[in-house]
């Protein structure tokens, strides 16, 4: 009889006890979050999200830790963060190749970037610069145009991965000056240029942000940058346009996305927290002096990157039975580019390893 109303006590004292009310969106975040570099350390959009992470953390007051998830061209740390909580503690850096042309290149792609994520932010453009191991013997665009054409069977070119925006910039590259060269994709930009560096494969399409630093002290050769006008960031570099090749338009972007289902409150802050971020002046310098274009208010909200990952998958999503590319048609910025070129890729894009020393 004791025990019972001994129990019964208990109940009642437990049940009185006051409950913790579960986590709310609107106390986000009340403890660090990890941004998904879906690429190794070092590569531009390593780069571009350590900066905008920094300032985010200062924001929202709690710690965004950067952690690089390489691997599948970006698939890998991409995928991780689409079979994350959708609570806002984890969210994925993605790019043009992570999000839209690796779902058409791919045989399976890892998910599906329009159903499996919570677009939050656009955050910047950037174009693609053609750069060369410094010793190859070419002194310009034209030069390495007769040069390729010559000795393509001898070539190989890097990249940050296979169906990554550089690997694609250089297929471009490559389809329109009608040459076949080896790829050699790796785990991200950063080992890719060290390789380039080191004289170890001939060239590199690479996103401009990486691209600068070793042009400017020499490491290696920068010949033309794939856009419609020359950057800021490389003044003296001239476009593929100049060069006589207008129809080379290649370029990245980078774009915030959380899990799907992700709160709306919580979407607010992050994609309000990001923004933010793009309009300090430390912030918005360092990333266009790297040549990035921070995209307008106007291009930066969760519709506006829903729409372009739509857009740029259907564009990227050409026939697959079409074999041969029948000439350029109007890229997903419309100004000339590479939309029919993935029904010219084989199907799943081919891993290569590296046969140079």
């Amino acid at each position: 009889m004791k025990f019972r109303l001994l129990v019964a006590v208990a109940a009642v004292f437990v049940l009185a006890l006051p409950v913790a009310p579960p986590a709310q969106a609107d106390d986000f975040p009340s403890h660090p979050m990890t941004m998904v570099i879906p690429f190794a350390a070092g590569g531009p959009t390593d780069i571009l999200g350590r900066v905008i992470a920094g300032r985010m953390s200062e924001i929202l007051g709690q710690t965004v830790v950067v952690e690089n998830v390489g691997g599948a061209g970006g698939m890998t740390g991409s995928a991780r963060v689409a079979n994350a909580a959708p609570d806002g503690y984890q969210f994925v850096l993605g790019t043009v190749g992570t999000h839209a042309q690796g779902q058409t290149l791919y045989k399976k792609p890892l998910y599906n970037s329009v159903t499996d994520f919570t677009p939050v932010i656009l955050i910047a453009n950037v174009p693609i610069v053609l750069e060369t191991r410094k010793d190859l013997p070419v002194n310009g665009f034209k030069d390495f145009v007769a040069y390729a054409k010559e000795n393509q069977s001898k070539m190989q070119f890097a990249s940050a991965g296979a169906g990554s925006a550089t690997h694609l910039g250089c297929v471009l590259l490559n389809y329109v000056l009608g040459i076949n060269v080896t790829h050699v994709p790796y785990r991200g930009t950063g080992p890719a240029l060290q390789d380039l560096e080191g004289g170890r494969v001939d060239y590199m399409c690479d996103i401009i942000t990486t691209a600068k630093p070793p042009i400017d002290n020499g490491a290696v050769k920068g010949l033309a940058i794939f856009d419609t006008k020359r950057s800021p960031a490389l003044p003296n570099l001239p476009t593929a346009a100049e060069e006589g090749t207008p129809n080379l338009v290649a370029y990245t972007w980078n774009a915030i996305f959380l899990p799907k289902g992700a709160p709306e409150a919580v979407v607010k802050k992050l994609h309000d927290a990001a923004l933010a971020a793009m309009h300090t002046p430390a912030v918005h310098d360092k990333l266009t002096g790297l040549g990035a274009e921070i995209v307008s208010d106007q291009d930066a909200t969760p519709q506006h990157l829903a729409d372009l990952v739509k857009s740029e998958i259907a564009k990227w999503g050409a026939d697959q039975s079409e074999r041969r590319v029948g000439g350029m048609i109007a890229g997903p910025r419309g100004d000339g580019g590479y939309a029919r070129l993935a029904a010219a890729l084989p199907r799943p894009v081919p891993e290569l390893r590296p046969r140079r020393g």
